[in-house]
């Protein structure tokens, strides 16, 4: 079987050989029997990678310790679920997992596409794009880190997977990252497909705005799990602390972002053609970087694996790409140059832009405080750390702007906003802000960020509701419609704006349950048995302690009830717990979670008397978050997803208002059958 392995990865770097040489061929000289075998190519390197995925796999859930990348992170008391999970836990599995999701997403392109893939240069360049990113991550498995080496002494057992790493939301939030890290792969693709071919209007954005939504998306459900998992698991009382490989999962969600909204401009507008290809780029390459200081281990972190040989490898790769890219873009910077500009500060794409430019600021303040102790050992041979003092200073200013704008960007109007319509899109927005904020202030909130982000939140919140509202009422008005069948038939007829608003809506749930954090507080809290202690408006209750001990793990609980106001609200019982195969303790905390807030309980420790030392904390308002990310990708989805059906049926009972939208429709420039969206 690892035979067999090994094979299929070096079949697999055969048959991208193969079609990047008929695709370049195909470029220079264009005939559909070459295209057509490139494509071909590419179904070739999807079945031998699926065919090695399969195998490691196989050799993971049925403990097949010949493999040394089994033994390494797997044991034979490990759940199935963990065991399978171990794929990407480690080096080899992870860069394979890469390999794979790219070749799978290579094949997505082709299908989405097939139509027009054989009447376009800008596919099959795109194609080959992908292929020769993918080239470098065999190469590594081929000859760095290969996932099928076999072990000169096969163990009994296994060492087992990193304790912290076994839990639900640790073995989703890898692989939901490298959908994003390689999703992020294919609107690169495209752009440095558009600069190759010189097809440099608008096609290619079209083309790019659901490729780049559907990795977005990944990333933050990537985010989100590894908030969930370091809130639950280590045991710290908070779910982002400015880790460097926190960080290289930001730095990209940051840009396509940026991306997602600039898209917009060229599309409605035809400008910015220069900054798009520029994020295009940025994203991919920080999705390199962010692979890069996971799996080389320069940067110290929870999440990063030892150092390794891996790394200059990868710097090769990242700087001979971008020297790539910088020679392309630069030799189509005129072609790039846009027609058009702003016509006003207060317009839509004006907004837009400012929106860019802040989570660029915020991207480069975050790659600068993640790269510097690199450079502070550089310079002077010590390695200088940058806390979550630096990254909140800088970062939390233009939080703020990001979340106004939110509210301020999406009702403006294109190209001028006038005077007359400043008033009707905020008049009711700014009131409600200033009445929510009047009541902040007297129910006692003074802290600053925490104020302005639940003021902003209130203002954003009523912009979104406001549309949401015109929209119901102008259907009922035109179609006698009930609001459930209005607000039903207005998201289906443009699932972009209104998903969008759902989106926003959710990054301002999001917003305030990090703005909650603001108010947290802690105690640290010695119990005897019998004895109680108060926690904010709550009751600690020790009873006693409780040991537990199995094959894999010994546990040591503290066994508490918890009271509020003289009633039993629940019983808890933190743990901390020693994993045998590792001799490594990890802490298995005790929530109470609300929508006001959580009581999070952390055993420190129970000394020779059986005195428990609790260290508690009250932390307001992180259900919100948890809920805004929910909402979050509910409103993505209904971007992605479009509602055809009921839009058609829509559309049928439209009368004269969805006859006048066709005729605008047919009157538009038709756009390339390669690039429609």
């Amino acid at each position: 079987m690892a035979a067999l392995g090994t094979l299929s990865l070096w079949l697999a770097a055969a048959a991208v050989l193969y079609g990047l040489a008929v695709l370049a061929q195909g470029w220079r000289s264009p005939h559909r029997a070459l295209t057509q075998s490139g494509t071909r190519a590419a179904v070739a390197i999807a079945l031998h990678l699926s065919l090695a995925a399969g195998l490691l796999f196989y050799a993971l859930g049925a403990s097949d310790f010949r493999f040394v990348y089994v033994a390494e992170h797997t044991s034979r008391e490990l759940p199935l679920f963990f065991k399978l999970s171990a794929f990407w836990g480690g080096q080899a599995g992870s860069l394979l997992l890469w390999s794979w999701l790219l070749a799978l997403f290579t094949l997505a392109v082709i299908f989405f596409h097939h139509r027009e893939f054989y009447h376009t240069a800008l596919l099959p360049v795109t194609v080959a794009v992908l292929m020769s990113i993918n080239l470098f991550f065999i190469c590594l498995n081929l000859f760095i880190a290969n996932p099928f080496e076999l072990s000169a002494r096969v163990p009994a057992n296994g060492a087992g997977l990193n304790p912290l790493l076994q839990h639900w939301a640790m073995a989703l939030h890898p692989p939901m990252l490298y959908l994003g890290f390689v999703g992020l792969a294919v609107p690169f693709a495209f752009a440095i497909a558009a600069l190759l071919t010189a097809k440099l209007d608008s096609g290619w954005i079209s083309a790019v705005r659901r490729w780049t939504l559907v990795p977005w998306l990944f990333l933050s459900l990537g985010i989100l799990m590894g908030a969930k998992w370091a809130y639950v698991e280590l045991g710290w009382g908070g779910y982002w602390a400015w880790d460097p490989v926190e960080n290289a999962s930001l730095m990209p969600w940051l840009t396509a972002t940026a991306f997602l909204h600039s898209i917009m401009i060229q599309e409605k507008k035809g400008m910015l053609k220069i900054w798009n290809m520029i994020l295009a780029i940025l994203s991919f390459e920080l999705s390199i970087f962010g692979t890069f200081i996971t799996r080389s281990g320069v940067i110290s972190s929870v999440h990063a694996f030892a150092k390794s040989g891996i790394g200059p490898m990868f710097m090769i790769f990242l700087a001979t790409n971008v020297v790539f890219c910088v020679a392309a873009l630069w030799r189509r910077l005129p072609e790039l140059r846009a027609k058009s500009q702003l016509e006003s500060v207060l317009s839509r794409e004006s907004t837009f832009l400012f929106n860019n430019l802040i989570l660029l600021g915020a991207m480069f303040a975050v790659l600068w405080g993640t790269v510097f102790p690199l450079v502070s050992e550089a310079v002077r041979g010590v390695k200088i750390t940058v806390g979550p003092p630096f990254f909140n200073q800088v970062n939390v200013p233009m939080a703020l702007a990001l979340l106004a704008l939110t509210g301020i960007g999406p009702v403006l109007a294109w190209r001028r906003t006038s005077a007359a319509n400043l008033r009707r899109q905020f008049m009711i927005p700014v009131i409600t802000m200033m009445a929510g904020g009047a009541a902040l202030w007297l129910a006692g909130v003074r802290h600053a960020y925490a104020f302005g982000t639940f003021a902003l939140s209130i203002l954003v919140t009523a912009t979104i509701a406001q549309e949401f509202i015109r929209g119901v009422r102008a259907r009922q008005h035109a179609q006698s419609e009930t609001i459930m069948q209005a607000l039903r038939n207005l998201v289906a007829r443009n699932q972009r704006r209104y998903g969008g608003y759902i989106v926003h809506f959710g990054m301002v749930l999001i917003f305030v349950g990090i703005a909650g954090s603001a108010f947290n507080r802690e105690a640290d809290i010695t119990l005897s048995p019998g004895e109680s202690a108060p926690a904010g408006r709550y009751r600690l209750e020790f009873e006693k302690t409780r040991s537990t001990a199995d094959a894999a793990m010994s546990s040591l609980g503290a066994e508490l009830k918890v009271f509020e106001r003289g009633k039993l609200l629940r019983a808890i019982c933190p743990e901390k717990r020693m994993y045998r195969t590792h001799e490594q303790p990890t802490t298995e905390v005790a929530i109470i979670s609300r929508w006001d807030e959580d009581l999070y309980v952390v055993l420190a420790g129970v000394d020779e008397k059986e005195r428990a030392t609790l260290k508690v904390y009250i932390n307001p308002l992180v259900r919100w978050l948890w809920a805004g990310g929910l909402i979050l990708v509910a409103g993505t989805l209904i971007a992605l997803l479009p509602l055809r059906k009921t839009a058609r049926a829509t559309g049928a009972r439209a009368g004269h208002a969805g006859s006048s939208r066709r005729a605008r429709n047919q009157a538009a420039p038709n756009v390339a059958p390669a690039v429609r969206d």
